[in-house]
């Protein structure tokens, strides 16, 4: 198994798709090496940017598998959890590590809205299930669910509670984190469009959208961030923020995707309901595309 520090850049990969619906295990494979080449820390799969939503759980047992044989212990292999059920979810948990899985990211209970109590008592069945670490999804924007810093000091004592993405858009609750807890939970920034800012308020790394099409800007952006260079880091992210709010979107599986089949490592097939772009939103979301990479920064 590799180590797992969740410092750094962990994708949340596209899960690409033939045109008939099936997925295309050898896009999957080209875009994981594009990632690893550039320099990630860790590859997260069947997240939202995923398809978690359209993906059966056989399916995205099947894609653990195939990304351990292709990744082959060079970086970490996290599995996503969004199930209905506690029952599911520690089910999933388990088998995530029979397979090989080397951390879970895990969301709140799907469908029902689940209180506090409830949201807690579910991460904890969960964590007690396995000895993976977990990065918990904090995610009140899409999810209606806001993991507070409340909740989390129910959860400091569950050892395998490691790191949390933090993608409540609201850059002060790092720095609430940081005061309640110090170090124990690791934080990565998981809003590609404060990902930067992020950094300076003392996230460890990020879980990004726009680097499964842009896999060495974000890397070269992030190195650059934690060694103190903001400068550079700067540069990469202003010419990035078009592309990077792609990802605040709805539909950031069509637009990602489209970004990263324009750089040649996804497909921009999708699965119902989702519906491939049309007219005017078509127009402005490939130029945005096109312009970015007819402008992309020379990375030293």
């Amino acid at each position: 198994m590799a180590e797992l520090n969740w410092k750094g850049v962990y994708p949340a990969v596209l899960t690409p798709f033939k045109e008939n619906g099936e997925i295309d295990f050898d896009m999957f494979a080209k875009n994981t090496e594009a990632q690893i080449k550039a320099g990630v820390h860790g590859i997260i799969i069947a997240g939202s940017l995923g398809d978690a939503a359209v993906l059966d759980t056989d399916e995205k047992f099947e894609l653990l598998t195939y990304a351990i044989q292709v990744i082959a212990g060079r970086v970490p292999i996290i599995l996503n959890i969004a199930e209905n059920t506690t029952k599911h979810a520690v089910n999933f948990a388990v088998k995530a590590k029979e397979l090989g899985a080397d951390g879970l990211m895990l969301l709140p209970p799907m469908r029902y809205r689940a209180d506090d109590r409830e949201v807690v008592a579910y991460f904890k069945a969960v964590a007690n299930a396995t000895d993976l670490p977990i990065l918990i999804y904090n995610n009140p924007v899409d999810y209606s669910v806001f993991v507070s810093t409340a909740m989390f000091d129910e959860l400091k004592d569950c050892p395998t509670i490691a790191a949390v993405k933090e993608s409540t858009r609201d850059l002060t609750n790092i720095t609430r984190m940081k005061n309640k807890f110090g170090d124990r939970f690791m934080i990565l920034g998981g809003v590609d469009t404060i990902s930067l800012e992020s950094i300076v308020v003392g996230a460890d790394g990020w879980v990004f959208g726009l680097v499964d099409a842009f896999p060495n800007e974000t890397v070269a952006m992030y190195n650059y961030a934690v060694n103190g260079d903001f400068d550079k880091a700067l540069e990469i992210y202003r010419w990035f923020m078009p592309l990077l709010e792609l990802d605040i979107h709805p539909k950031l599986i069509q637009y990602i995707k489209l970004a990263a089949t324009a750089e040649g490592i996804s497909t921009p097939h999708l699965r119902a309901p989702r519906l491939p772009l049309v007219g005017e939103e078509a127009e402005r979301i490939n130029k945005v595309i096109a312009d970015g990479i007819a402008n992309r920064p020379q990375l030293n």
